[in-house]
């Protein structure tokens, strides 16, 4: 259903994307921003989904100026290259760069959501605080949120977190809620990467709830 492409970012550099449009007119655009996994086979899922739901969608490729087309697996070494990958051998700062390319270049279809999950979803908080041109955010167990919890959005955002998440734990949640009482904030009975239907921690009841309160805040503020 999607198309692989390049984005260019303000300061020249060039990084890959996965693309997809619906089969109509775009009632809006999406960013989804990926795990630690890379733009691997459950992202393009995502992406193709809410095409499916009427929404121009990208997916850049985040390690790119790290490693070149990223794929990885969910345990042991991948687990460790993609814990690698993001937080010592990529520039948060860049990575803002690439998101902001990817904004604009899908904001040609209307007004923008960026969603992202796991690593993605700590990237998701921050392009809602710093980015231009989102209109509204939505984050899946975003880990590090906590610490970044007193910079400001700009526009409306959702979060999803899962209360059996060990390496989000509630007590982060509430913090949270504390410092951003205008973020909407649910939590389901799941563990961390609940969403994804490639993980053994993949819980369907929650997963499902997730992306129909998602869609919801998407036709709210997008359509």
């Amino acid at each position: 259903m999607g198309t692989q492409r390049q984005l260019h970012a303000e300061d020249g550099f060039t990084l890959g994307a996965y693309e997809a449009m619906p089969s109509g007119d775009p009632t809006g655009a999406v960013v989804i921003i990926q795990e630690i996994f890379g733009v691997n086979d459950h992202i393009r899922e995502v992406v193709n989904g809410y095409a499916d739901d009427g929404y121009a969608v990208i997916a850049p490729q985040i390690f790119d100026r790290a490693q070149r087309d990223v794929e990885l697996g969910y345990e042991g070494d991948d687990m460790s290259s993609g814990i690698k990958l993001a937080f010592q051998e990529t520039d948060r700062a860049k990575t803002l760069i690439d998101l902001q390319a990817a904004v604009e270049e899908i904001g040609k279809w209307g007004k923008v959501a960026v969603i992202g999950y796991c690593y993605g979803g700590l990237l998701t908080w921050l392009a809602a605080c710093q980015l231009r041109g989102v209109a509204c955010a939505v984050a899946f167990y975003g880990g590090g949120i906590a610490a970044e919890k007193d910079q400001t959005a700009r526009c409306p955002t959702m979060m999803h977190f899962g209360e059996l998440d060990k390496a989000i734990p509630m007590t982060d949640v509430d913090a949270i809620r504390t410092a951003q009482p205008d973020v909407d904030v649910h939590t389901y009975a799941a563990d961390h990467g609940f969403n994804c239907n490639h993980r053994a921690s993949y819980n369907a009841a929650a997963a499902a709830l997730a992306r129909e309160r998602t869609v919801a805040f998407l036709r709210e503020h997008l359509n």
